[in-house]
């Protein structure tokens, strides 16, 4: 058998208008991960619909429904092979579950593509590309390639290639501290197939990898088994003849049988039993894996979702307080000292109150603007300090990064993002 590939999993990003669901359905139909016959099948229910085009979307739509009805707790479904990886997409359509899902980290994204209409150099970057890129970045993503789709509809015009290429380095990219020059811009046609994996003769002007070659040349994760083991509950089962079935995605350390451990900020204690992912009992897992564990001396009512597994002797931190840096995405009126809006933190949603703005910064460079600011306004970074009003387990981004980046939602949107870089420990 041939050696297993690495996983790499990357996030489609971008306005729902400019074709993720097609370049990511030629994505797998190219890569031989969708049998023909069913884009055939799709197609022509698509037209009979009115919706000749649609058929891509129509296979991601499928899968979304399979995801929302399986009961397989791995987001990702959707791979396809490149020639070093196995790609797995983490892009959940919807605006709403791409953020609550990067966020939660059911899905940290190893690196990113945009993916932009060729058109919109004429009407300005979409507010949602926008907000897609600032958050991939807060949520440390710092590897990205950018897919200029419907190159079709200007007749792949290489003028108009360049033009929306140049917009997005000035407008979007440097802001947020990605340089262009760092970047693949590839000109795709996603519907026709140019350029995402297979070269195509309309672009002659265009020497560079397709979008397939761009994702092979990303680089790896490094697995963070080394770090503290923190493995944030998704939900809790009470399985007849099992027990006490906890279930969530490892971030980061490593959970077997026998282990001594701590859900924060329950502080329940018991031991594991076993370890399984897919039904099968495992030795031991790692970063990634989505897994369920029986637990001795732990019952479904001592712990929920939002809280935080580790071993005892490094249990998780939870945080009296904590001293962040975040962006402001969007926002009707401005943030203020008591503003108590609901921040998504791994699994946890817990209300956290602003007790001082410290500084406002230069989103792109991160230079102190002003010192305590009275607001903070769509656009703003700034360090922040604020305090959880329940218990809330929060790590420093800097010894466990994937445990130190939340989202702030406030009236059905997410109106910041941002990273704890200070953590004042209520339980250490």
């Amino acid at each position: 058998m041939a050696k297993e590939k690495p996983i790499l999993n990357v996030a489609f990003i971008g306005h729902v208008d400019a074709g993720k669901s097609t370049t990511v359905g030629r994505l797998l139909l190219d890569g031989g991960a969708i049998d023909p016959q069913l884009i055939v099948r799709l197609r022509k229910e698509a037209e009979e619909k009115g919706k000749a085009g649609f058929e891509f979307a129509y296979v991601m739509d499928g899968l979304k429904e399979e995801r929302e009805r399986g009961v397989t707790i791995d987001v990702a479904h959707k791979k396809f092979p490149t020639a070093k990886y196995e790609v797995t997409i983490v892009d959940c359509p919807g605006h709403r579950d791409f953020i609550k899902n990067m966020i939660t980290g059911a899905s940290q994204a190893d690196a990113a593509v945009l993916v932009v209409n060729v058109d919109d150099a004429k009407s300005g970057i979409q507010p949602q590309t926008r907000e897609h890129v600032f958050l991939s970045r807060t949520l440390g993503i710092t590897q990205l390639a950018v897919a200029i789709n419907k190159m079709d509809t200007v007749n792949f015009s290489e003028a108009d290639y360049n033009e929306m290429k140049k917009m997005l380095g000035d407008q979007l990219l440097k802001m947020v501290g990605f340089n262009p020059d760092n970047i693949n811009f590839i000109p795709v046609a996603s519907l026709l197939g140019d350029n995402v994996f297979k070269k195509s003769d309309k672009t002659p002007w265009y020497n560079g990898p397709t979008l397939a070659e761009v994702i092979d040349g990303f680089q790896p994760p490094e697995k963070p088994t080394t770090l503290p083991l923190r493995l944030p509950i998704q939900d809790v089962y009470s399985i007849t003849g099992v027990g006490t079935v906890p279930v969530g995605r490892v971030e980061t350390g490593i959970i077997k049988p026998g282990d001594k451990v701590v859900f924060e900020p329950a502080g329940a204690v018991g031991e594991i039993k076993t370890v399984e992912m897919h039904h099968e009992q495992l030795p031991s897992a790692e970063p990634g894996d989505n897994i369920g564990f029986n637990v001795r001396g732990v019952g479904k009512k001592d712990i929920k979702r939002g809280d935080v597994l580790g071993h005892t002797t490094n249990p998780p931190t939870v945080a009296a307080d904590f001293t962040a840096q975040i962006v402001v995405l969007q926002h009707p009126s401005v943030m203020t000292v008591g503003y108590t809006p609901v921040f998504h933190a791994h699994t946890a949603q817990i209300a956290c109150t602003f007790m001082e703005l410290q500084k406002k910064l230069n989103p792109a460079t991160g230079e102190v603007l002003e010192e305590n600011p009275d607001f903070l306004k769509a656009g703003d970074a700034a360090i922040v300090k604020l305090m959880p009003t329940k218990p809330l387990v929060m790590e420093s981004v800097k010894e466990i990064p994937q445990l130190g980046r939340f989202a702030i939602r406030d009236m059905g949107m997410t109106v910041a993002a941002g990273m704890a870089i200070q953590v004042t420990a209520k339980n250490k």
